[in-house]
């Protein structure tokens, strides 16, 4: 049993003093360290400074570690050239992304006191690395292709890795389902790993750049010659509103969004799911800015997460909340950093349904301290402060067990 007081205390909700939590693998009580050391005489106790802060640990639900080999290899600046480049790139990438490159975007994001990640895998290369990761990960194995004829093997080929994740799956390694987007996962396709699949965790890429807007709204646009060349294609497979028809029964996690019109954000609020902000790379592929403002007010769940090295910089999710706080300055700056908190954790618990994400009776002892440069006065100023400051956790607990 270890008992840790802080000065602060964002519990994944909300922001608290003088109150200390005592934990094994799971949360066991919190309250202020006098009442847990009575409690739990035997603990180790665990204290910080007045600079030193408490909450849980981040969580980033979507991250492609398959190209994280990328540098300068893809072009960035719009959704179809960078497109382009990682067809071109595509193989040179993944083979140059083994163990050692995977380790190396797992301790990035422990660095940064991301506890849970959600890993979207096209081919399953890292599905032993992610398990042997320290921490909790949702491996989410991702359907792609759009050929009828096809549809048989793609599904086989399915059911191949998802049985492999199944087969390592426990607490600490989540199967999950991931579905690529409505124009490149043929829908009967679609239908048979719903089917086969409905207590599983679901994501999605939709409505990311103006191009799938066009496409699937339309089909012309920049992605008809795209699919022509490429596919022998010439219509998309569904529209938006079909897709989500399609998975209406299932709460997901829709990645991007940006390019979702208003009866398309309706329908989402309507059938309960939940969307995924990646801001740093929708602006680097020219997607444009997701309306976290409607978002709210739709009462839509909003997680934020930083996607892959493809179309980022790095894995941190502390870079990520600066930029979404830059990108979206019609938000006042201390409420969006307190909702950017939430995002991050106990929102994008939610829409995992794992137990973590905040610091509770009975959830899993995920849990980072931080330290800010010198101490903060108000509750208010917290979230903003810990965003303006901090790059890496001070020390990280993942069931319990102190990782650094």
């Amino acid at each position: 049993m270890k008992i840790v007081s802080t000065e602060w205390m964002f519990d994944g909700e909300e922001v608290s003093r003088d109150k200390a939590v005592a934990f094994g693998s799971r949360i066991e009580a919190v309250d202020t360290k006098e009442r847990l050391c009575s409690l739990f005489p035997d603990a180790e106790v665990i204290e910080g400074d007045k600079q030193s802060i408490l909450m849980p640990g981040l969580i980033n639900p979507h991250v492609h570690m398959e190209f994280g080999a990328n540098r300068t290899e893809l072009r960035y600046g719009d959704f179809m050239e960078w497109l382009q480049s990682v067809i071109k790139k595509r193989d040179e990438l993944v083979d140059a992304c083994r163990a050692r490159c995977y380790k190396r975007q797992m301790e990035q994001m422990l660095q940064a006191g991301i506890t849970t990640f959600g890993a979207v895998s096209s081919y399953g290369l890292e599905m032993e690395a992610c398990k042997a990761a320290p921490q909790r990960v949702v491996f989410f194995n991702e359907a792609i292709g759009s050929q009828p004829a096809a549809v048989d093997a793609l599904y086989a080929d399915f059911m191949q890795r998802l049985e492999g994740s199944r087969k390592l799956g426990d607490e600490r390694f989540i199967p999950a389902v991931a579905i690529h987007s409505p124009y490149s996962v043929h829908p009967v396709l679609i239908k048979k790993i719903l089917s086969d699949t409905e207590d599983m965790p679901l994501s999605a890429h939709f409505m990311e750049s103006p191009a799938e807007k066009e496409w699937l709204e339309s089909g012309n646009g920049p992605f008809k010659p795209f699919f022509e060349n490429f596919l022998g294609q010439s219509t998309p497979l569904s529209f938006p509103e079909e897709f989500l028809q399609l998975i209406e029964a299932k709460r997901a996690l829709l990645t991007h969004a940006v390019q979702a019109d208003e009866n398309l954000l309706e329908m989402i609020a309507k059938a309960g799911h939940s969307i995924t902000h990646c801001p740093r790379s929708n602006r680097l592929l020219g997607c444009g800015r997701l309306k976290l403002e409607r978002l709210n007010e739709l009462h839509i769940p909003w997680v934020l997460g930083t996607d892959g090295l493809s179309s980022n910089t790095s894995l941190s999710l502390w870079d990520e909340m600066r930029a979404a706080l830059m990108l979206h300055s019609q938000a006042d700056a201390n409420l969006l950093a307190k909702r950017l908190l939430c995002a991050s954790t106990s929102t994008a618990a939610d829409a995992l349904g794992i137990e973590t994400g905040r610091i509770r009776k009975g959830l899993h002892a995920d849990i980072i301290t931080l330290k800010l440069p010198a101490p903060v006065e108000s509750p208010e100023d917290l979230p903003l402060q810990l965003l303006l400051h901090t790059k890496e956790a001070e020390n990280i607990y993942i069931a319990g067990d102190k990782i650094r």
